[in-house]
């Protein structure tokens, strides 16, 4: 439900832009609101000459199937018999029914429960407990690393490798990689040295978050100590949630995609880090990645030399329009790139998140 300052706020810049000669589908898209969002708040305001929401002056008549107080007192005195005060309603509802006996529904327990704040979570498990979303933002190279491992096939079924790999979020580059027969958080503590070696890093340089999954290599107290001991803050998925890092995923989809791929299997553990090598080699040096309008991930991580060559780019295709201007109907191609990248934004909600179209009686 919209504030009523922000209501005014809004209407006020949407009719700032229509006696500006802007339409009014264009100015209410911009304040992400509907026409017809707009004409019930302009019509609300005619009629009570102020910005008010009319659901919140509006008299509902009482649901005619809503429970009586003795009802209501019935369940509460049910719920706290000793019979059934260790049951959840899910339990208590369909005990009834075998003696004949129906009140109302499980969700209807639960709703007068909550109400009267009898809901609470027993037994010796852990209350559950919402985590929010790790999200970091990256506005150059070396700022924000993504990391996961992924299993390699073996010779023999049942038989592994396993692939740790790091990646720079801004620039989408592998920093480091390695192949190893466990898994293991001294093996990971080791790439981490690799990838501060790789790309001089200090403590002293700007702040680097690691961002990585649940598994006990990412959580295990050496890898730990060393992220401290490097300066660098650890973050992590939330528990059971794999799309929280998703750079790391699509990465190894790239990876196990590529047509050289040996889906069944590296003979031994040098083949398998002979063909990862190759594959970094490829994926860092070659590869046009989309998502960083089709740069190399190094061209990307050196940053200015990235800018440079999607600056040469965009002076190509207006030559190219200048040159035949008939077979272009709009703009060229935009060749600008963001220079923030997310990992897990924040969704931010519009205006209409708050709004019920439907008119109040």
């Amino acid at each position: 439900m919209t504030e009523p300052e922000l209501r005014k706020h809004v209407m006020d810049l949407i009719a700032e832009a229509v006696e500006a000669g802007a339409r009014l589908s264009i100015a209410c898209e911009e304040a992400e609101i509907s026409v017809r969002t707009y004409k019930r708040w302009l019509k609300s305001f005619k009629k009570h000459n102020a910005h008010i929401d009319k659901r919140t002056i509006a008299v509902r008549p009482e649901p005619h199937n809503k429970l009586t107080e003795q009802e209501v007192q019935q369940i509460l005195n049910i719920v706290n018999q000793p019979d059934y005060s260790h049951m959840p309603p899910s339990q208590i509802v369909p005990m009834l029914a075998d003696k004949g006996i129906y009140i109302a529904s499980e969700s209807t327990f639960y709703r007068v429960l909550r109400e009267q704040k009898l809901l609470q979570h027993r037994g010796r498990s852990k209350e559950p407990v919402k985590r929010e979303i790790s999200t970091h933002m990256a506005t150059a190279p070396n700022r924000v690393y993504t990391w996961d491992i992924t299993y390699l096939n073996g010779p023999i079924k049942g038989k592994h490798y396993y692939l740790y790999m790091i990646s720079d979020l801004f620039s989408r580059k592998i920093i480091a990689w390695e192949v190893w027969e466990v898994e293991s958080a001294e093996n990971a503590s080791e790439l981490i040295r690799r990838a501060v070696l790789a790309e001089k890093l200090t403590k002293r340089d700007h702040p680097l978050v690691l961002h990585s999954d649940n598994g006990s290599p990412m959580k295990g107290a050496t890898m730990l100590e060393t992220l401290y001991n490097l300066g660098i803050t650890p973050s992590r998925s939330r528990p059971r949630v794999s799309n929280d890092n998703p750079y790391a995923e699509s990465l190894f989809k790239t990876l196990k995609y590529r047509c050289n791929y040996q889906p069944k299997g590296f003979k031994t553990i040098d083949e398998a880090r002979e063909w990862v090598y190759d594959f970094v080699e490829w994926y860092n040096n070659n590869h046009r990645h989309s998502g960083i309008k089709f740069l190399t991930p190094n061209q990307r991580h050196s940053k200015d030399h990235g800018l440079s060559i999607l600056a040469q780019r965009k002076i190509v295709y207006e030559t190219a329009k200048l040159k035949n201007p008939n077979r272009w109907t709009g703009k060229t191609r935009d060749w600008s790139i963001e220079n923030q990248v997310w990992l897990n934004p924040e969704k931010e909600p519009s205006v209409d998140n708050y709004l019920d179209e439907s008119e109040a009686s």
